[in-house]
């Protein structure tokens, strides 16, 4: 959950340091939002690729020990009922 937590971290403020860059060389509004998403996802890929790795290995293993966690209960409640 941490690896998440600090990569969502890190993506907002590119982006943030993405749009005030923007905006100190006049790019207002709509213009701005647009610009900022696209080169701050630019820059994301780039920089936060072994951070992405992480947080995706860190989901996945949550995913998959869920399902583990329910096979196992779905299993006792079968064992149980026959």
């Amino acid at each position: 959950m941490r690896s998440v937590i600090l990569y969502t971290a890190a993506r907002l403020a590119i982006f943030a340091a993405t749009a005030a860059l923007l905006a100190l060389f006049g790019a207002r509004g709509v213009l701005l939002l647009l610009l900022a998403l696209l080169i701050s996802g630019i820059i994301s890929f780039v920089l936060l690729s072994g951070q992405r790795d992480a947080m995706s290995s860190a989901v996945t293993s949550g995913f998959q020990t869920r399902r583990k966690k329910f096979e196992q209960a779905r299993t006792k409640e079968d064992g149980q009922t026959n």
